[in-house]
């Protein structure tokens, strides 16, 4: 039976109905904006006066904001169809209502007067004289007051979505800062009676004005779980903070402690005197400026003042001294201040002045622990932080390994090169917990990184055969396709993108399916020595270094690469080209130093850590006093992960599946392990063996001539070859007349992982 059509009122309920919400909050929006104007007599009506009339005795002065909320409430409901252009919970719903309900109590209990004012529309009207009355009769005002307030911060904190948490934070950040005051005020003041006494006995020297840095004997903090830290900024003069370290990291405490001496004021003058005395006597009047003391040096800002010669009309006129001509009187300074080497930056990059960097008579230990407490450090807020040292004006300099994204170090033998790499490897490892962080070590001189032997991050152990060091750089090569090839599948760009997808995915599972692929790891890989693999295997190291240089930063593999020979053909163009950070250290000649940073200066500098830091994005080097770590502290940061990490199975995630091993190999085998006895096996028999396996698995019969043919080898290469895979089993035996034989092997196989296994 054919139904009715749909009357008119039908049909406009049916296009209506969807749209009730909207409806709704139109009406609202309206009913509360005609509300308003009538309240503030823009509009009369009898209608409109009764019901104002009626909302005033209700809810008093409240009713303005109880027509904002409702007006609201109505653009609420028209935007909802909109997702995610308002969003207001129902614990933000609820503290708006006790916020009103509090507000017409407080307002009535100070303004109302009584029922009699709640029907004028005084105070909160009725429903502020029914909350405020029974409580004041029952608790008194004051009690009432403090009541009120009570439930007006909970409001308060319901609207804004402050949680207890955050209270109990808050607080504690704010006793710590009172704590931080009052010491730094107790020390500001006995500096203060130490600096008057010593201007009563010495009017005429006032002493230049020290840093104070709070260490943790100054505090005594006690950390309920995670490591506090304090961390100074004395550049900036600002108060020292705590910073919270992982509990599972090694405590800051295993690293010396360090400082700078401080230079006697007679020097001082007497060096002054010196400089602006042999300008003056070759005829360049200048004047040094300021005085910024660092670890091993001191600069002189010495700023070129004016020689009067002669103008193109006879008159006398002011010329200003040449920057080059101060630059040209090196040696002569050096000879006036007897000292062995002596650097001019001339000029100082962003400062209007010409640096004189005369050595210190005595030089300052740069201890790792200061640099690392440091606000410059925190400041970088990077996984891959390290401390590299102090400039010349004693402020601590730090680097972000991740942003370089490579390092290219060079210097002479005892300059301070492997130090520095102690420096680093020690700093990352005391910041990063071995899931974070894997580094890779390789050291052909066999004595300098095999105290790292044990420690849970590296990779295997150091390797110090040259002949093995291909095979690892391979390894990286093929980890670093591997990561390139889980990103594009994820589509993510880089190392960062893909932890964070991943940790997102992880988070949007259930329990039971929470178990899946682990976060990547970084990789940090540290050469000690490239000059003797460049002699060894000059074309495979470069090419698999330069790829690697290419292509590893999105892939959180960064390289740190030392040699104490920055030769062209150690240091090739294209290795250059791809390691855009430089460290240069003290070098034999000006050539070594046009090598490895484009530019003259490194050697003049004094050796023992010595050196000039080119960062990426600067078009001038720094000068850097770099930092030290003992053998102590060395051995406290292994023995602490050797005694907090258990033994750890092979790590499987962080190998390409040509690579991975069974979870019950030992923690000490490489994951390129297998790569270079592959690789050997192949070199014993011929280096296009699997070459010649790759075409066995796309040919179902293979014969010499077809191998001679594909491979564009001769005959008898070809026959050996047709000979090794006879031996390996993967073709039938040998025919009359060389005519093809049957293949043994898939597409998917792969026969020499499985021979070797």
């Amino acid at each position: 039976m054919p139904q009715p059509d749909p009357t008119w009122d039908e049909r406009l309920l049916g296009h209506l109905l969807p749209w009730r919400r909207e409806l709704v909050g139109l009406l609202l929006f309206v009913a509360a904006v005609i509300t308003l104007l009538a309240l503030l007599n823009l509009t009369r009506t009898e209608l409109l006066t009764s019901w104002t009339r009626l909302l005033r005795q209700v809810a008093g002065w409240g009713v303005y904001p109880i027509c904002l909320m409702v007006a609201g409430l109505g653009l609420y409901l028209i935007l909802a169809r909109f997702e995610g252009l308002i969003h207001i919970s129902i614990g933000q719903v609820i503290g708006l209502e006790l916020a009103l309900v509090t507000a017409l109590a407080l307002v009535h209990l100070l303004f109302g007067q009584g029922l009699a004012g709640a029907l004028l529309g005084r105070g909160g009207g009725v429903i502020g004289w029914a909350l405020s009355e029974p409580l004041t009769s029952f608790l008194g005002p004051f009690l009432t007051g403090l009541l009120i307030l009570a439930v007006t911060l909970f409001s308060l904190a319901l609207i804004l979505r402050v949680k207890w948490s955050d209270v109990i934070r808050w607080l504690n950040r704010a006793s710590l800062r009172l704590q931080l005051w009052s010491n730094e005020l107790e020390v500001d003041i006995a500096q203060r009676e130490a600096y008057l006494h010593s201007r009563s006995s010495e009017p005429s020297e006032p002493p230049p004005a020290a840093t104070i840095v709070l260490g943790e004997a100054d505090l005594e903090p006690e950390p309920a779980g995670d490591q506090l830290v304090i961390i100074e900024d004395s550049a900036a003069g600002t108060a020292p903070k705590l910073h919270r370290r992982n509990p599972s990291l090694p405590p800051i405490t295993v690293l010396e402690e360090g400082g700078v001496q401080a230079l006697a004021p007679e020097e001082i003058d007497l060096k002054k005197q010196i400089i602006e005395q042999t300008l003056l006597d070759f005829g360049l009047p200048a004047t040094v400026t300021e005085v910024r003391r660092g670890p091993a040096v001191t600069q002189f800002g010495v700023t070129p003042g004016y020689i009067e010669r002669p103008g193109p009309d006879g008159a006398p006129k002011q010329y200003k001294v040449r920057v080059n001509q101060i630059a040209g009187l090196r040696q002569d300074l050096a000879l006036a201040l007897a000292v062995p080497r002596l650097r001019i930056e001339a000029p100082v990059p962003g400062r209007g002045i010409v640096g004189v960097e005369v050595p210190n008579a005595e030089t300052s230990v740069v201890r790792l622990r200061p640099i690392i407490e440091s606000e410059s450090f925190y400041r970088l807020n990077s996984p891959l932080a390290v401390g590299l040292g102090r400039d010349v004006a004693g402020a601590p300099v730090a680097t972000d390994l991740g942003r370089l994204p490579h390092l290219l170090i060079a210097g002479t033998t005892g300059s301070g090169k492997s130090v520095c790499l102690n420096a680093l490897i020690t700093c990352l490892a005391l910041n990063n917990t071995p899931e974070q962080l894997r580094m890779v070590m390789i050291d052909p001189k066999k004595v300098e990184l095999i105290r790292f032997n044990g420690m849970p991050h590296l990779l295997g152990r150091v390797e110090v055969e040259p002949e093995r060091v291909v095979g690892v750089l391979r390894w990286l090569t093929s980890e670093m396709d591997r990561r390139y090839e889980l990103f594009a599948a994820a589509g993510a760009k880089q190392l960062q993108d893909y932890n964070r997808r991943l940790a997102a995915g992880r988070r949007g599972r259930s329990a039971q399916s929470a178990a899946g692929p682990r976060s990547l790891p970084y990789f940090a890989v540290f050469i000690d020595e490239l000059a003797d693999l460049m002699a060894t295997f000059p074309g495979d190291v470069e090419s698999t270094l330069c790829r690697l240089a290419q292509m590893a930063r999105a892939t959180g593999i960064h390289l740190v690469v030392a040699t104490q020979r920055p030769s062209t053909d150690v240091i090739t163009g294209l290795i250059k080209a791809n390691f855009p950070a430089r460290a240069s250290f003290a070098v034999a000649s000006g050539t070594d130093s046009r090598v490895i940073l484009d530019a003259v200066g490194a050697e003049h500098l004094m050796g023992k850590g010595d050196m000039l830091y080119l960062p990426p994005d600067a078009s001038a080097p720094l000068r850097v006093q770099g930092s030290f770590v003992g053998d102590r502290e060395i051995e406290a940061v292994v023995s602490h992960w050797q005694a907090v990490t258990p033994p750890p199975v092979s790590d499987t995630e962080a190998k390409p599946a040509t690579e991975q091993t069974s979870e019950t190999s030992s923690s000490q085998e490489a994951p390129w392990e297998r790569l270079i006895v592959r690789q050997a096996f192949v070199s014993d028999r011929d280096e296009m063996l699997e070459e010649a396996i790759a075409l066995a698995k796309k040919s179902d019969k293979i014969s010499t001539s077809l191998i001679q043919r594909r491979l564009r080898i001769g005959y008898p290469r070809a026959a050996r070859l047709m000979e090794a895979l006879y031996e390996m089993g993967l073709v039938e035996d040998p025919k009359e007349g060389g005519r093809t034989r049957r293949t043994y092997v898939g597409e998917d196989d792969d026969p020499l992982d499985d021979l070797l296994t």
